[in-house]
């Protein structure tokens, strides 16, 4: 539907700043009426693309609260965690091509409306095994479920053994196991991911050349910067959600709550972690409408109908004519643009800037992402937090500075006039101090636990190597227990126990949440050790524990920071050392690695590592390794920061090669020439032409997904 320049004059009318019209050709009335249709209509194809980049930050980063809840939810790895969230770079690369290149051709605006249905119907299908699947159920000793079964906790008689611990026999898995699917549900979430992949990949280029193309060029940046910050505004929300539904129970409307036994700051909890994904479809769908009612084009700004060099591509491009310019890309046949192809691709990687350059980011958001995607499990394990808690700090807290960073970066770029050597040093440092901060947090960590069997031995001293048959000791020899249930209780000595029939508990009183076990023997024997009951539940880590956790966050707030200082000023090197026409290919190219071989990758390997740390896996009702129920700190303290560190370190030695280069191709003089000077650092254009757009480059910084990265 085309919009009116009568409807666009009465609502815009009143806040719209025309530009002076200097063509001898039109009336100046004709002519200011042309330019209120085209200000309507960007307007109104703005604010779309602003809340369609909104909810498509909201969703990703609320993929990312919710890692650990899919963990538990469906009992998988956190290795295929990982794939699954790599999934949606896969399903991004799928189509980014065809998009790319038929996209510009189509109707865009429609194109960017089917997306966010595609969106949508991957959100809500990562959703839907929680319809299918049933129940929740997490390992409980059946007297704390429901107070008439007459058990004893140490099971001294196979005739007292009740169903729940003989489920996980052979017997058992022959009869009927193969009923029991719900594991392999998690597939219906990684192409639900798949598919917003796939959706979303319209939304950037499509989106941001509809501005580019239609708005008048001085506000193109200006346009492109609030699509940027609905961007990073949506993690806040996304985090913030994750946040709330944390804290309500997985199987809320479909179960008594008060049945339920266990608390958030019990590992085996689960939150509704499926209704922030309903919501974030429901969101994806009301931002897709807007886009199916406005027109394939607008009326170009008259600055830019005649104009032959405030355009970027019209430096490089060669104008006959305005239908040859306008049909420019019909007019170039395929055997030609593949002959280009190669020698293109040969010039820029000839480019030993752009080479090292690529080499670091592709390093650096290999650190970066695998840091993030597993912060709320890090934040969980390692600072005994709540998924809920963990969410709200991160988007609260650790976001806003990301945000903060990216416009630092950007205003020192612009208020110093900073040249192409500058941005080098800028983007280094920020690289360099930020990961020396992150040195500082492995001396923030707790220490393990106290875990009979497992992080110590049930008289107090170290465990043996072997933890599998730690588990068992003189003090519940007595007991028929299975090493594989994760059923903790915390003894009155502070030490948590795998089960209470592991802890040789006799008696228990009470139900629920408010059991309590006596006569354990495990409880009596240890240590120092006056009393022998425990208490349904694992107990808090260590008095130190919540000042470790205030200092962590201090210092991960100014790293955050720190770290995005530096994304401007290195992004701006890789656009100013480009040649003009290679630019958007290079872009490209840019993208593509990123995407490949860190987007898809990283998120699986830290999971693999992470996974090493594991001290007590769970075990599935048919058999099988499930989830792991708790983590040795230390090992994964090491890990997860000395992998993020050992890549930022990598990463900062490409970082420096590139100031090498530069420092090798500029002359001294160069560095020092004013801003009406006649080279940049890179060669490549004057230094006039470096600052002629500064407030465009700092403004329409992007770099792949940055908005759900942070």
């Amino acid at each position: 539907m085309e919009i009116s320049s009568k409807e666009n004059t009465h609502f815009f009318s009143n806040n719209t700043i025309l530009p002076v019209d200097r063509s001898s050709f039109k009336s100046e009335s004709s002519a200011s009426k042309e330019k209120q249709s085209c200000w309507g209509g960007i307007k109104i194809f703005l604010g779309a693309l602003s809340f369609v980049y909104f909810a498509k930050a909201l969703s990703g980063s609320y993929l990312k609260s919710t890692i650990t809840q899919i963990e538990r939810r469906f009992d998988i790895p956190s290795s295929l965690v990982g794939v699954i969230d790599g999934s949606f770079e896969i399903g991004n690369l799928l189509i980014i091509i065809l998009v790319s290149y038929f996209g510009a051709k189509l109707h865009r605006p429609r194109i960017i409306g089917a997306g966010c249905l595609i969106m949508s119907a991957g959100t809500f299908l990562i959703a839907m095994p929680q319809f299918f699947m049933g129940r929740y159920r997490y390992e409980r000793f059946p007297s704390t479920i429901n107070s008439t079964v007459g058990l004893s906790p140490c099971l001294q008689d196979k005739s007292q053994t009740p169903l729940s611990a003989l489920e996980k026999s052979q017997t058992k898995i022959n009869a009927g196991c193969e009923k029991e699917v719900g594991s392999s549900m998690w597939i219906y979430v990684l192409l639900g991911n798949l598919l917003r992949g796939i959706g979303e990949t319209p939304i950037q280029p499509l989106g941001i050349t509809y501005i580019d193309d239609y708005a008048v060029e001085e506000n193109a940046a200006l346009y492109i910067g609030c699509v940027q910050t609905a961007a990073i505004i949506g993690p806040i929300f996304g985090f913030l959600l994750g946040s709330l539904c944390a804290k309500l129970y997985v199987d809320i409307g479909f179960v008594d709550l008060d049945s339920v036994t266990i608390s958030p700051k019990d590992v085996q909890w689960v939150g509704a972690w499926w209704l922030g994904y309903l919501i974030a479809g429901v969101v994806s769908v009301l931002a897709g409408i807007p886009f199916w009612f406005l027109p394939k084009h607008l009326p170009k700004p008259e600055s830019r109908k005649d104009s032959s060099t405030s355009s970027e591509h019209s430096k490089f491009i060669t104008e006959e004519s305005k239908d040859q310019r306008t049909s420019y890309w019909q007019q170039v046949k395929l055997a030609e643009m593949a002959k280009d192809f190669l020698p293109s691709l040969k010039k820029l990687f000839g480019n030993p800037v752009y080479i090292l350059y690529l080499c670091a980011s592709i390093i650096q958001f290999n650190s970066l992402i695998g840091m993030v995607t597993y912060k709320p499990k890090y934040i969980e394990q390692q600072y005994g937090q709540t998924s809920s808690k963990t969410n709200f700090v991160i988007g609260l807290i650790n976001i806003p500075a990301v945000a903060f960073g990216i416009f630092s970066g950007g205003l020192i770029m612009k208020k110093f006039r900073i040249s192409v050597l500058g941005a080098a040093k800028l983007s280094l440092g920020s690289s360099f101090f930020g990961y020396l901060l992150l040195l500082l947090l492995f001396a923030m960590g707790c220490e393990n636990s106290d875990v009979a069997g497992l992080t110590v031995s049930y008289h107090g001293a170290k465990p043996m190597t072997d933890f599998e048959q730690s588990l068992f000791s003189e003090c519940n020899s007595g007991c028929l227990c299975s090493k594989d249930d994760w059923d903790p209780i915390c003894g009155e000595n502070g030490v948590t126990y795998v089960s209470a029939c592991l802890a040789g508990c006799r008696a228990s009183s009470g139900v629920g949440k408010n059991t309590v076990f006596f006569n354990c023997s495990c409880v009596r024997t240890f240590e120092y050790s006056q009393s022998s009951s425990a208490v349904v539940g694992p107990c808090q880590k260590g008095k130190e524990c919540p000042k470790m956790f205030l200092y962590f966050l201090v210092i991960s707030v100014i790293t955050s920071y720190t770290l995005s200082v530096g994304g401007t000023p290195g992004y701006i090197l890789l656009l100013r050392c480009i040649k003009p026409h290679l630019k958007s290919f290079a872009l490209g190219i840019y993208t593509l690695a990123i995407r490949v071989l860190a987007g898809i990758p990283a998120p699986v390997y830290f999971g693999v590592a992470i996974d090493t740390t594991c001290l007590k896996w769970g075990s599935k009702r048919c058999g099988g390794r499930g989830a792991c129920r708790l983590y040795d700190s230390s090992a994964l303290r090491y890990v997860y920061l000395g992998l993020t560190l050992v890549l930022g370190t990598v990463s900062i030695l490409f970082s420096v090669a590139v100031l090498w280069v530069l420092r090798k191709k500029s002359s001294p003089q160069d560095e020092t020439l004013s801003a009406n000077g006649e080279r940049d650092a890179c060669g490549t254009k004057s230094r006039k032409d470096n600052f002629v757009n500064s407030d465009q480059l700092i403004q329409s910084t992007y770099w792949p997904e940055k908005e759900t990265r942070l």
